[in-house]
């Protein structure tokens, strides 16, 4: 509860902060300090809710503060503070609203704090327009570049389409359980008779989070969208904003609608396997590294479906696992990959050569991405696809899953073998200072250790 609180101040003090100081430095560096205030308050947040509490109830039942929701907001809050640390230079020289920037980025932490514990259908609405909103701003920010106000187009009519088909799949619900409490809602599911419009009510928001998490056959804005917005803010809008998005989806499925699973598992389960399919098969033909990580993300997109798909503890912590290693590792690629001047495959030639330790943690989070062994991504997939398994169905689509996996590794790699087996000499768009190095260093160690001792983030839940 004091995490929603501290985010909507620090955001209005970076606000304030665009006025007062006109030295962009200077405002990244308050950016910093207050990410790194957040992660604290998320921390003390984190102590004060107890693992087996589950009655923390504020405004009115609208939402339920639960230790394992307090533990994501703070995994997320972390990764925030690592892109913050990891690309403020490069969201320097987007634009001149600095300031502006960092507090669209507290309002969007804001809005998925509002997700990772809202118990009311109508918070959970708000919850996602305070995350969404920021992101059609921060899409559209280079205002240099045409693809950037496209992309900010497409992004907020898509997403003004999407939020009037989650409107509706809310009403329905309200005709049918005569309430916006998710406890309230869950009971009326229970009952033998399941009414007609609350499955109406339950599809339409099924495509409603489809289109947020991009899904298949909802994905069509995601490449488009993800390759003209500023390179840093993809990054952003690609793993933090995805994973609250997830969450809450998965939220809403398990405390709701668990109990009539039999109902939608199917349609999710097509929905799942057809994004899996479009994204990583979409990724093989692309030419740019950046457009080939949209599409990566519509894939890994696919297998966050599993953790909705399974209706039992290991959902909750494959959501939790995958999405800290799945930022994690594209936080790092990202900046990897804007220190280039050129984002097709060419541009990686020769990088190993000239930038080593560059090219080393590319790999790295390249393996995570891939799902290879000893990296945080294979222990998410391992944890979302053992979700499903325990919950005994659906095997066709684990190993679906599996095969898809396999295909991965062949974009995944063409990155790799650029750097290290192909001559050339990329052209650098900015130096690689010995900061940038450490906070590689740590975050190829942090990918590591979620493969290695994924329990440790995981405690208690």
């Amino acid at each position: 509860m004091k995490a929603i609180i501290a985010t909507t101040v620090f955001g209005i003090i970076m606000m304030f902060s665009g006025i007062l100081v006109n030295n962009k430095k200077s405002v990244a560096a308050i950016a910093a300090v207050l990410f790194a205030a957040l992660l604290g308050v998320n921390i003390w947040d984190l102590a004060s809710t107890s693992a087996s509490a589950t009655d923390n109830l504020f405004f009115n039942k609208m939402l339920r503060i639960e230790h394992y929701s307090v533990w994501f907001n703070t995994v997320m809050t972390g990764c925030a503070l690592l892109y913050v640390l990891l690309m403020s230079k490069e969201i320097q020289r987007v634009g001149s609203y600095v300031a502006e920037y960092f507090a669209l980025m507290f309002f969007i932490l804001c809005g998925l704090y509002l997700l990772s514990s809202y118990n009311n259908l109508l918070m959970m609405f708000i919850g996602i327009e305070i995350l969404s909103i920021p992101q059609y701003i921060l899409a559209g920010s280079d205002k240099r570049n045409l693809k950037s106000s496209e992309a900010a187009l497409k992004y907020f009519l898509m997403g003004s389409f999407s939020t009037g088909i989650q409107l509706m799949g809310i009403t329905l619900l309200y005709g049918a359980a005569r309430s916006f409490n998710l406890t309230e809602v869950a009971a009326v599911m229970q009952t033998n008779a399941l009414n007609p419009l609350a499955l109406a009510g339950i599809m339409f928001l099924m495509i409603a989070f489809a289109f947020k998490v991009s899904a298949a056959p909802l994905h069509m804005w995601t490449p488009d969208v993800y390759d003209g917005a500023p390179t840093p803010f993809t990054a952003f809008m690609s793993t933090i904003v995805k994973a609250g998005a997830f969450f809450a989806f998965l939220r809403l499925f398990q405390v709701s609608f668990n109990t009539i699973s039999e109902h939608w598992t199917l349609v999710l389960a097509i929905i799942t396997a057809a994004t899996l399919l479009v994204g990583n098969v979409t990724a093989v033909f692309q030419q740019s590294v950046k457009r080939m990580l949209s599409y990566s993300s519509i894939a890994q997109a696919g297998f966050m479906l599993f953790a909705v798909l399974a209706v039992n503890k290991f959902a909750w912590q494959g959501i939790i696992i995958y999405a800290m290693a799945y930022s994690v590792a594209t936080i790092g690629i990202f900046s990897v990959l804007v220190k280039l001047k050129d984002f097709t495959y060419d541009g990686f030639n020769g990088l190993a050569k000239s930038e080593p330790l560059l090219a080393f943690a590319a790999t790295i989070f390249l393996f995570s991405l891939a799902g290879i062994p000893l990296t945080g991504g294979f222990m998410a997939k391992y944890y979302v696809l053992l979700a499903v398994v325990q919950q005994g169905q659906l095997l066709w689509l684990v190993i679906f899953a599996l095969l898809m996996a396999a295909i991965s590794i062949y974009y995944y790699f063409r990155v790799i073998i650029a750097m290290y087996f192909k001559p050339g000499t990329p052209e650098m768009a900015s130096p690689v200072t010995s900061g940038d190095r450490i906070l590689l260093i740590i975050t190829c160690i942090l990918v590591i250790l979620l493969g290695v001792a994924p329990q440790l983030f995981l405690n208690n839940i």
